[in-house]
């Protein structure tokens, strides 16, 4: 939950994300690290679009190609920074690509949370020079402090740099700017590195602009977690936490009924209907769509699916990539995996997997049942123990079952066959040749007993 952005006004935007991430202790470059299941460079470029940004700009640098390729993007710019002398330095790298005409924002790949309606806000107080995006601190320890005058800001000091009077400030630097492009083509080439770190520093431009006499105005985001960037695992568990207790607000906002809005995850977007409810420790993977009255009971996990209005999902069920119809009930401990594709009042037990199948209206297999690459019609009852077997070893074949259907338990159906209308298939039947219309078709051994038969004894 980002916020709502006003009225833009055409601009470039830098996004820097060249860092290493030491802190990380991972081999994954530090702006790949997912939040709420996409990585943080994602949510800082769609922030970017969000804001309309004629044209994008990304300084990278750790993780060279690996970034550029796992995110594509292919209307961005994408520029290295090799070596990593500093922010000044890196947005000197994206100046070639923007247009000077249009003023320049400058974003962070590790900080994903920064809200559209704050920067448009920064945008407005930018319009007459330059803009810098600040927040007080009741503990600004390694930010770099605001130094005002009369009120003014007149430079800022990295804590580094800053004597003990100026690491008293309480108001910080957030690393946010917008500034007239043409001005940093001006200023950038002639930044300096002499201070504590030897790099060219971003927040220098904020002397220069106003030793042109360049208006500098600032504002403040929000909300605070808007401008907390992610330098551990720690800080990016706590963004996490933070972007799904916003999420769970806004579906609560939006008539969505929540157990618990501190136990929910939303790993991509969540759309939901009226009326619907949802019960704790739910995650919610790519794009989901849930219909009016849906219930998700407890511990689900549904990635890539659509529900039917008045479905249920019973707990501890796994969808992904199916289509539940309306009325339908699912679970509990049901898998649904890709290709599954379930019609009207359909039920789907326990310990039931469907793959790659279509099961119309009615139908059910209440426990313990393997459909995988079957077409199932209307009022099918599919006893417990039932399987498709539909691998050879080599290939995949096709399981059909036509309406009205009656599949007794234990059954297995070796496929490709097909199970006419209105059949019956007695339990422990192994189908190898297709079941006829409206008849009884039993498979099994006859059944022996064997009077003077011993069990064997253990021997010692």
């Amino acid at each position: 939950m980002k916020g709502v952005a006003g009225a833009q006004r055409p601009m470039n935007v830098v996004i820097l994300a060249a860092g290493q991430g030491k802190r990380m202790r991972s081999d994954l470059p530090k702006v790949l690290h997912p939040l709420g299941g996409q990585p943080l460079l994602a949510h800082v470029l769609d922030t970017a679009r969000e804001l309309g940004a004629g044209r994008i700009c990304v300084v990278y640098g750790h993780g060279g190609e690996t970034v550029r390729a796992a995110i594509g993007a292919p209307e961005v710019f994408w520029v290295r920074q090799e070596p990593q002398l500093g922010t000044g330095h890196a947005v000197l790298q994206a100046l070639p690509h923007l247009d000077p005409a249009q003023p320049t924002l400058v974003l962070y790949g590790d900080v994903p949370l920064i809200g559209t309606a704050t920067l448009s806000r920064l945008g407005e107080v930018a319009a007459a020079g330059l803009g810098v995006l600040t927040i007080e601190m009741d503990d600004p320890a390694g930010y770099g402090r605001i130094v005002r005058e009369d009120g003014k800001i007149r430079r800022i000091v990295e804590e580094r740099d800053a004597n003990d009077g100026e690491r008293t400030i309480t108001e910080v630097n957030t690393g946010f700017v917008m500034a007239p492009t043409q001005a940093l083509a001006r200023w950038l080439p002639g930044l300096g590195n002499n201070n504590a770190q030897g790099e060219y520093y971003l927040t220098d431009i904020v002397a220069l602009a106003i030793g042109e006499g360049m208006p500098v105005a600032t504002t403040q985001p929000d909300k605070p977690w808007e401008v907390l960037g992610v330098n551990s695992k720690v800080q990016l568990a706590e963004l996490e936490r933070i972007h799904q207790r916003n999420n769970a607000l806004l579906l609560m906002e939006q008539g969505v009924t929540l157990a618990d809005p501190e136990r929910i995850d939303v790993r991509g977007e969540l759309d939901c209907g009226r009326d619907v409810s949802i019960d704790v420790n739910c995650v919610f993977e790519g794009r989901v769509v849930l219909g009016d009255r849906v219930e998700v009971g407890a511990h689900c996990v549904l990635k890539n699916t659509r529900v039917g209005a008045g479905a249920r999902i019973v707990p501890f069920s796994h969808i992904e990539e199916a289509e539940i119809g309306p009325n339908c009930i699912v679970g509990p401990y049901a898998r649904l995996r890709p290709g599954a594709k379930l019609g009207e009042e359909v039920h789907i037990g326990s310990f039931v997997e469907v793959k790659n199948s279509t099961v119309a209206d009615r139908s059910k297999a209440n426990h313990l049942a393997y459909i995988g690459d079957a077409t199932i019609g209307r009022n099918v009852n599919i006893g417990a123990g039932t399987i498709t077997c539909n691998y050879d070893g080599a290939n995949k074949h096709r399981t059909v079952i036509e309406d009205d259907a009656f599949i007794g338990s234990d059954t297995q159906l070796v496929a490709p066959v097909t199970v006419g209308r209105g059949a019956t298939l007695g339990a422990g039947t192994t189908l190898t040749r297709d079941a006829p219309p409206g008849q009884l078709t039993v498979s099994r051994a006859k059944q022996v007993s064997v009077s003077n038969w011993k069990r064997p004894v253990k021997k010692k």
